[in-house]
Protein backbone atom coordinates (compact mmCIF):
# COMPACT_ATOMS: atom_id res chain seq x y z
CA UNK A 1 0.00 0.00 0.00
CA UNK A 2 1.57 3.42 -0.61
CA UNK A 3 0.32 6.50 0.10
CA UNK A 4 1.47 9.85 -1.26
CA UNK A 5 2.61 12.59 1.13
CA UNK A 6 4.94 16.17 0.62
CA UNK A 7 8.32 15.21 0.30
CA UNK A 8 9.34 17.25 2.81
CA UNK A 9 7.96 14.98 5.16
CA UNK A 10 10.29 12.20 5.01
CA UNK A 11 12.54 13.22 7.42
CA UNK A 12 10.71 14.34 9.95
CA UNK A 13 8.27 11.05 9.99
CA UNK A 14 11.49 8.78 9.76
CA UNK A 15 13.25 11.26 12.63
CA UNK A 16 10.14 11.40 14.72
CA UNK A 17 10.36 9.34 17.89
CA UNK A 18 6.19 8.60 16.85
CA UNK A 19 7.37 7.69 13.46
CA UNK A 20 4.46 5.43 12.61
CA UNK A 21 4.30 2.86 9.84
CA UNK A 22 0.79 1.75 8.55
CA UNK A 23 -0.20 -1.72 9.82
CA UNK A 24 -3.00 -4.04 8.05
CA UNK A 25 -5.15 -6.04 10.27
CA UNK A 26 -4.68 -9.51 10.32
CA UNK A 27 -8.32 -9.87 9.50
CA UNK A 28 -11.03 -7.57 7.60
CA UNK A 29 -12.47 -4.75 9.60
CA UNK A 30 -15.70 -4.83 10.74
CA UNK A 31 -18.48 -2.04 10.93
CA UNK A 32 -20.81 -3.91 13.00
CA UNK A 33 -20.14 -5.13 16.43
CA UNK A 34 -23.33 -7.30 16.83
CA UNK A 35 -23.32 -8.87 13.31
CA UNK A 36 -19.97 -8.06 11.44
CA UNK A 37 -19.60 -8.11 7.71
CA UNK A 38 -15.71 -9.03 6.01
CA UNK A 39 -15.81 -6.15 3.25
CA UNK A 40 -12.31 -4.83 2.11
CA UNK A 41 -11.86 -0.93 3.62
CA UNK A 42 -12.20 1.56 0.70
CA UNK A 43 -11.20 4.83 1.38
CA UNK A 44 -11.98 7.88 0.10
CA UNK A 45 -11.47 8.15 -3.44
CA UNK A 46 -11.36 12.08 -3.89
CA UNK A 47 -8.87 12.19 -0.84
CA UNK A 48 -6.35 9.55 -1.74
CA UNK A 49 -6.19 10.80 -5.79
CA UNK A 50 -5.12 14.28 -3.81
CA UNK A 51 -2.43 12.68 -1.79
CA UNK A 52 -1.44 10.84 -4.93
CA UNK A 53 -0.65 13.72 -6.97
CA UNK A 54 2.04 14.65 -4.83
CA UNK A 55 5.76 13.19 -4.38
CA UNK A 56 5.58 9.67 -2.78
CA UNK A 57 6.47 8.24 0.48
CA UNK A 58 5.95 4.83 1.10
CA UNK A 59 4.70 3.81 4.10
CA UNK A 60 5.62 -0.46 5.41
CA UNK A 61 2.05 -2.12 5.51
CA UNK A 62 2.85 -5.75 7.75
CA UNK A 63 1.62 -8.04 10.41
CA UNK A 64 2.68 -8.11 13.18
CA UNK A 65 3.14 -12.22 14.67
CA UNK A 66 2.45 -12.21 18.67
CA UNK A 67 5.03 -13.41 20.72
CA UNK A 68 5.30 -17.11 22.12
CA UNK A 69 4.55 -16.94 25.68
CA UNK A 70 6.92 -18.74 27.91
CA UNK A 71 5.68 -21.55 30.59
CA UNK A 72 2.81 -22.38 28.74
CA UNK A 73 1.13 -24.95 26.60
CA UNK A 74 1.69 -24.69 22.80
CA UNK A 75 -2.61 -25.21 23.18
CA UNK A 76 -3.17 -22.09 25.39
CA UNK A 77 -0.68 -20.63 22.78
CA UNK A 78 -2.69 -20.94 20.05
CA UNK A 79 -5.77 -19.12 22.12
CA UNK A 80 -3.42 -16.69 22.99
CA UNK A 81 -3.23 -15.88 19.11
CA UNK A 82 -6.37 -15.42 18.32
CA UNK A 83 -7.90 -12.46 16.70
CA UNK A 84 -8.75 -10.53 19.84
CA UNK A 85 -10.61 -7.73 17.91
CA UNK A 86 -14.05 -8.22 19.43
CA UNK A 87 -14.95 -9.39 22.66
CA UNK A 88 -15.86 -12.82 22.56
CA UNK A 89 -12.87 -13.89 21.87
CA UNK A 90 -11.15 -11.98 24.37
CA UNK A 91 -13.25 -13.54 26.79
CA UNK A 92 -12.47 -16.92 26.07
CA UNK A 93 -8.56 -16.49 26.17
CA UNK A 94 -9.27 -14.55 29.37
CA UNK A 95 -11.16 -17.70 30.83
CA UNK A 96 -8.00 -20.04 29.41
CA UNK A 97 -5.32 -18.23 30.79
CA UNK A 98 -7.15 -17.49 34.33
CA UNK A 99 -5.06 -20.50 36.06
CA UNK A 100 -1.97 -19.98 34.63
CA UNK A 101 -1.94 -16.52 35.68
CA UNK A 102 -2.81 -17.43 39.65
CA UNK A 103 0.61 -19.62 39.75
CA UNK A 104 2.48 -16.47 38.24
CA UNK A 105 5.37 -16.00 41.08
CA UNK A 106 4.10 -12.20 41.46
CA UNK A 107 3.87 -10.52 44.74
CA UNK A 108 0.17 -9.62 43.60
CA UNK A 109 -0.42 -12.78 43.30
CA UNK A 110 0.94 -14.85 45.82
CA UNK A 111 0.82 -12.31 48.55
CA UNK A 112 -3.09 -11.49 47.97
CA UNK A 113 -5.12 -10.93 50.95
CA UNK A 114 -7.33 -13.33 51.77
CA UNK A 115 -11.34 -12.98 52.34
CA UNK A 116 -11.86 -10.37 49.72
CA UNK A 117 -15.28 -10.91 48.12
CA UNK A 118 -15.30 -10.27 44.27
CA UNK A 119 -17.69 -9.45 41.60
CA UNK A 120 -17.96 -9.69 37.60
CA UNK A 121 -20.93 -8.54 36.01
CA UNK A 122 -22.24 -6.53 33.00
CA UNK A 123 -23.89 -3.61 31.76
CA UNK A 124 -25.02 -1.97 28.71
CA UNK A 125 -24.25 1.30 28.05
CA UNK A 126 -26.15 3.84 26.61
CA UNK A 127 -24.84 3.59 23.30
CA UNK A 128 -25.41 0.11 23.47
CA UNK A 129 -22.15 -1.66 24.17
CA UNK A 130 -21.81 -4.29 26.93
CA UNK A 131 -19.29 -3.03 29.68
CA UNK A 132 -17.56 -5.48 32.02
CA UNK A 133 -17.48 -4.44 35.68
CA UNK A 134 -15.68 -5.63 38.81
CA UNK A 135 -15.70 -4.91 42.38
CA UNK A 136 -13.69 -5.99 45.31
CA UNK A 137 -15.20 -5.54 48.78
CA UNK A 138 -13.57 -5.88 52.50
CA UNK A 139 -13.89 -9.74 54.27
CA UNK A 140 -17.70 -10.17 55.46
CA UNK A 141 -18.24 -7.66 58.09
CA UNK A 142 -15.35 -5.37 58.10
CA UNK A 143 -16.42 -1.71 57.73
CA UNK A 144 -15.90 -0.04 55.02
CA UNK A 145 -14.16 3.23 54.91
CA UNK A 146 -14.74 4.39 51.24
CA UNK A 147 -15.19 3.59 47.50
CA UNK A 148 -12.23 3.36 45.09
CA UNK A 149 -12.99 3.77 41.66
CA UNK A 150 -10.37 2.51 39.21
CA UNK A 151 -9.64 4.05 35.56
CA UNK A 152 -7.21 1.69 33.87
CA UNK A 153 -4.77 2.79 31.50
CA UNK A 154 -4.20 2.17 27.66
CA UNK A 155 -4.35 -0.89 25.97
CA UNK A 156 -4.96 -2.69 29.48
CA UNK A 157 -7.60 -4.55 31.53
CA UNK A 158 -9.03 -4.15 35.10
CA UNK A 159 -8.50 -7.56 35.05
CA UNK A 160 -5.02 -9.38 35.72
CA UNK A 161 -2.65 -7.43 37.79
CA UNK A 162 -5.11 -5.06 38.96
CA UNK A 163 -6.32 -7.64 40.94
CA UNK A 164 -3.51 -7.87 43.18
CA UNK A 165 -3.73 -4.23 43.65
CA UNK A 166 -7.65 -4.44 43.70
CA UNK A 167 -7.40 -7.11 46.44
CA UNK A 168 -4.60 -5.29 48.59
CA UNK A 169 -6.86 -1.66 48.76
CA UNK A 170 -9.91 -3.29 49.68
CA UNK A 171 -8.32 -5.47 52.32
CA UNK A 172 -7.26 -2.25 53.90
CA UNK A 173 -11.29 -1.31 54.20
CA UNK A 174 -12.16 -0.01 50.71
CA UNK A 175 -14.88 -1.07 48.04
CA UNK A 176 -13.05 -1.05 45.20
CA UNK A 177 -14.98 -0.67 41.57
CA UNK A 178 -13.46 -1.01 37.74
CA UNK A 179 -14.41 -1.63 34.32
CA UNK A 180 -13.10 -2.16 30.65
CA UNK A 181 -13.53 1.03 28.40
CA UNK A 182 -15.46 -0.08 25.35
CA UNK A 183 -12.77 -2.03 23.03
CA UNK A 184 -10.73 -2.68 25.94
CA UNK A 185 -9.85 -6.05 28.10
CA UNK A 186 -14.28 -7.63 28.21
CA UNK A 187 -16.20 -5.12 26.88
CA UNK A 188 -17.10 -4.91 23.26
CA UNK A 189 -15.99 -2.78 20.92
CA UNK A 190 -13.34 -3.02 18.45
CA UNK A 191 -10.17 -3.98 20.53
CA UNK A 192 -7.75 -0.60 20.98
CA UNK A 193 -10.40 1.85 19.41
CA UNK A 194 -10.92 5.07 20.78
CA UNK A 195 -12.85 7.42 17.95
CA UNK A 196 -13.68 9.43 20.65
CA UNK A 197 -12.09 10.19 23.92
CA UNK A 198 -15.04 12.13 25.27
CA UNK A 199 -17.29 9.20 24.85
CA UNK A 200 -15.34 7.15 26.31
CA UNK A 201 -15.01 9.67 29.49
CA UNK A 202 -18.85 10.07 29.45
CA UNK A 203 -19.18 6.08 29.20
CA UNK A 204 -16.69 6.10 32.54
CA UNK A 205 -19.02 8.24 34.35
CA UNK A 206 -22.25 6.61 33.06
CA UNK A 207 -21.25 3.38 34.80
CA UNK A 208 -19.56 4.78 37.89
CA UNK A 209 -22.30 7.40 38.45
CA UNK A 210 -24.71 4.00 38.88
CA UNK A 211 -22.25 2.98 41.13
CA UNK A 212 -22.02 5.81 43.78
CA UNK A 213 -25.51 5.91 44.01
CA UNK A 214 -26.20 2.46 45.91
CA UNK A 215 -27.36 2.89 49.20
CA UNK A 216 -24.16 0.53 50.92
CA UNK A 217 -21.82 3.76 49.98
CA UNK A 218 -24.28 6.29 50.91
CA UNK A 219 -22.45 8.85 52.79
CA UNK A 220 -18.66 7.36 52.15
CA UNK A 221 -16.01 9.22 50.33
CA UNK A 222 -15.63 7.96 47.05
CA UNK A 223 -12.46 8.56 45.33
CA UNK A 224 -10.82 8.08 41.54
CA UNK A 225 -7.73 5.82 40.86
CA UNK A 226 -6.04 6.39 37.16
CA UNK A 227 -3.13 5.04 35.71
CA UNK A 228 -1.20 6.15 33.01
CA UNK A 229 -4.02 6.74 30.48
CA UNK A 230 -6.44 6.43 32.95
CA UNK A 231 -5.01 9.39 34.53
CA UNK A 232 -6.24 11.31 31.53
CA UNK A 233 -9.42 9.29 31.90
CA UNK A 234 -9.47 10.49 35.81
CA UNK A 235 -8.80 13.69 34.93
CA UNK A 236 -10.95 14.09 32.30
CA UNK A 237 -13.71 12.75 34.62
CA UNK A 238 -12.89 15.25 37.55
CA UNK A 239 -12.96 18.34 35.12
CA UNK A 240 -16.68 17.51 33.84
CA UNK A 241 -17.80 16.83 37.14
CA UNK A 242 -15.26 18.69 39.97
CA UNK A 243 -17.80 18.43 43.06
CA UNK A 244 -18.30 14.97 42.52
CA UNK A 245 -14.94 13.49 44.22
CA UNK A 246 -13.31 13.19 47.26
CA UNK A 247 -10.38 12.73 46.02
CA UNK A 248 -8.07 11.38 42.75
CA UNK A 249 -5.54 9.56 42.89
CA UNK A 250 -2.84 9.51 39.79
CA UNK A 251 -0.14 6.41 38.98
CA UNK A 252 2.39 7.82 35.62
CA UNK A 253 -0.30 10.16 34.94
CA UNK A 254 -0.51 10.63 30.90
CA UNK A 255 -1.59 14.25 31.45
CA UNK A 256 0.69 16.54 28.79
CA UNK A 257 2.45 15.11 25.63
CA UNK A 258 6.06 16.65 25.95
CA UNK A 259 7.25 18.80 22.92
CA UNK A 260 10.26 16.57 22.38
CA UNK A 261 8.18 13.35 21.58
CA UNK A 262 4.84 15.10 20.15
CA UNK A 263 4.70 14.24 16.09
CA UNK A 264 5.85 17.65 14.62
CA UNK A 265 3.36 19.58 12.98
CA UNK A 266 3.34 18.53 9.39
CA UNK A 267 3.35 15.08 10.73
CA UNK A 268 0.73 15.80 12.66
CA UNK A 269 -1.31 17.18 9.67
CA UNK A 270 -0.90 14.18 7.95
CA UNK A 271 -1.70 11.75 10.41
CA UNK A 272 -4.96 13.89 11.47
CA UNK A 273 -5.64 12.91 7.63
CA UNK A 274 -5.14 9.64 7.74
CA UNK A 275 -7.27 9.13 11.00
CA UNK A 276 -10.68 10.21 8.79
CA UNK A 277 -9.66 8.07 5.85
CA UNK A 278 -8.59 4.65 7.55
CA UNK A 279 -9.45 5.58 11.17
CA UNK A 280 -9.25 1.94 12.60
CA UNK A 281 -5.60 1.18 10.70
CA UNK A 282 -2.98 0.53 13.18
CA UNK A 283 0.61 2.12 13.55
CA UNK A 284 3.97 0.91 13.88
CA UNK A 285 5.52 2.32 16.30
CA UNK A 286 9.46 3.39 16.38
CA UNK A 287 10.25 2.84 19.25
CA UNK A 288 9.48 -0.50 21.84
CA UNK A 289 8.03 0.63 25.23
CA UNK A 290 8.44 -3.17 27.19
CA UNK A 291 12.05 -2.62 28.78
CA UNK A 292 10.59 0.58 29.91
CA UNK A 293 7.44 -0.08 31.60
CA UNK A 294 8.88 -2.86 34.33
CA UNK A 295 12.01 -2.53 36.63
CA UNK A 296 12.31 -5.47 37.59
CA UNK A 297 13.34 -8.25 34.73
CA UNK A 298 11.53 -11.45 36.26
CA UNK A 299 7.96 -9.36 36.79
CA UNK A 300 8.63 -8.04 33.14
CA UNK A 301 8.87 -11.42 31.67
CA UNK A 302 5.28 -12.39 33.55
CA UNK A 303 3.68 -9.53 31.35
CA UNK A 304 2.89 -11.43 28.48
CA UNK A 305 0.68 -13.26 30.36
CA UNK A 306 -1.68 -10.01 30.22
CA UNK A 307 -2.98 -11.93 27.20
CA UNK A 308 -5.86 -9.61 26.58
CA UNK A 309 -3.93 -6.62 26.67
CA UNK A 310 -3.89 -4.86 23.49
CA UNK A 311 -0.36 -4.70 22.06
CA UNK A 312 -0.51 -4.04 18.80
CA UNK A 313 0.52 -0.82 17.36
CA UNK A 314 -2.09 2.11 18.23
CA UNK A 315 -4.60 2.76 15.47
CA UNK A 316 -4.93 6.13 13.61
CA UNK A 317 -8.15 7.65 15.28
CA UNK A 318 -6.85 6.53 18.68
CA UNK A 319 -3.47 8.14 18.62
CA UNK A 320 -5.01 11.36 17.11
CA UNK A 321 -7.58 11.11 20.05
CA UNK A 322 -4.88 11.12 22.92
CA UNK A 323 -2.81 13.47 21.52
CA UNK A 324 -6.10 15.88 21.51
CA UNK A 325 -7.57 15.00 25.32
CA UNK A 326 -4.11 15.48 26.40
CA UNK A 327 -3.94 19.10 24.58
CA UNK A 328 -7.33 19.71 26.14
CA UNK A 329 -6.03 18.37 29.93
CA UNK A 330 -3.06 20.92 29.79
CA UNK A 331 -4.91 23.44 28.89
CA UNK A 332 -7.49 22.66 31.97
CA UNK A 333 -4.63 21.79 34.47
CA UNK A 334 -5.72 25.19 36.91
CA UNK A 335 -9.02 24.01 37.23
CA UNK A 336 -8.04 20.35 39.19
CA UNK A 337 -9.57 21.45 42.34
CA UNK A 338 -9.89 18.18 43.97
CA UNK A 339 -7.58 16.44 46.85
CA UNK A 340 -4.86 14.93 44.70
CA UNK A 341 -2.31 12.59 45.03
CA UNK A 342 0.32 11.89 42.31
CA UNK A 343 2.65 9.18 41.87
CA UNK A 344 5.37 8.68 39.71
CA UNK A 345 8.54 6.65 38.73
CA UNK A 346 11.49 9.08 38.64
CA UNK A 347 12.79 7.46 35.93
CA UNK A 348 9.62 7.17 34.11
CA UNK A 349 9.92 6.89 30.10
CA UNK A 350 6.91 6.34 28.87
CA UNK A 351 5.15 9.19 31.13
CA UNK A 352 7.50 11.95 32.55
CA UNK A 353 7.55 12.56 35.19
CA UNK A 354 8.20 16.36 35.13
CA UNK A 355 4.72 16.01 33.74
CA UNK A 356 3.56 15.14 36.45
CA UNK A 357 5.53 18.14 38.70
CA UNK A 358 3.55 20.28 36.15
CA UNK A 359 0.84 19.22 37.53
CA UNK A 360 1.44 19.55 41.21
CA UNK A 361 2.22 22.86 40.30
CA UNK A 362 -0.54 24.24 38.27
CA UNK A 363 -3.32 22.42 40.05
CA UNK A 364 -5.99 24.74 41.72
CA UNK A 365 -6.06 22.02 44.06
CA UNK A 366 -5.57 23.36 48.00
CA UNK A 367 -4.41 19.57 48.72
CA UNK A 368 -2.12 17.81 46.56
CA UNK A 369 0.47 15.53 47.17
CA UNK A 370 3.40 14.49 44.96
CA UNK A 371 5.40 11.56 45.23
CA UNK A 372 8.13 10.76 43.34
CA UNK A 373 10.39 7.20 43.93
CA UNK A 374 14.06 7.62 42.62
CA UNK A 375 14.78 4.60 40.24
CA UNK A 376 11.45 3.77 39.10
CA UNK A 377 9.97 2.92 36.17
CA UNK A 378 6.33 3.49 34.65
CA UNK A 379 4.83 0.26 36.12
CA UNK A 380 5.04 1.37 39.81
CA UNK A 381 2.44 -0.79 41.04
CA UNK A 382 3.57 -4.07 39.01
CA UNK A 383 6.86 -4.22 37.69
CA UNK A 384 8.74 -2.89 40.70
CA UNK A 385 10.50 -5.16 43.65
CA UNK A 386 8.49 -6.09 46.22
CA UNK A 387 9.30 -3.77 48.53
CA UNK A 388 8.92 -0.94 46.78
CA UNK A 389 5.46 -1.92 45.43
CA UNK A 390 4.22 -2.78 49.19
CA UNK A 391 5.37 1.08 50.28
CA UNK A 392 3.66 2.65 46.96
CA UNK A 393 0.51 0.93 48.64
CA UNK A 394 1.27 1.93 52.30
CA UNK A 395 1.49 5.03 50.82
CA UNK A 396 -1.79 5.10 48.93
CA UNK A 397 -3.39 3.93 51.79
CA UNK A 398 -2.47 6.22 54.15
CA UNK A 399 -3.62 9.17 52.27
CA UNK A 400 -7.16 7.68 51.76
CA UNK A 401 -7.63 7.18 55.36
CA UNK A 402 -6.30 10.44 56.01
CA UNK A 403 -9.63 11.65 54.15
CA UNK A 404 -11.84 8.97 55.47
CA UNK A 405 -11.33 8.87 58.77
CA UNK A 406 -14.76 10.86 59.71
CA UNK A 407 -16.69 7.66 58.36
Amino acid sequence: MALSFPTSLRQSISSNPFSLFLQRQQEPYHHSIRNPTHHQFDPNPSLVSNLRARRRIHLTVSAKKKAVIEGVSEELNKIAGLNLDFAPARRRVRSAFADAQQQLDHCLFKLAPPGIRTREWYEINLRGLEIFLKSWLPEPGAKIKGSLFFCHGYGDTCTFFFEGIAKRIAAAGYAVYAMDYPGFGLSEGLHGYIPNFDDLVDDVIEQYTKIKGRPELKGLPQFLLGQSMGGAVALKVHLKEPRGWDGVLLVAPMCKIAEDVKPKPEVLKVLGLLSKVIPKAKLFPAKDLDELMFRELKKRRMAPYNVICYSDPVRLRTGMELLRATGDIESQLDEVCAPLLILHGAEDKVTDPLVSQFLYQQALSTDKTLKLYDGSYHCILEGEPDERIFAIFDDIVSWLDRRSMNN
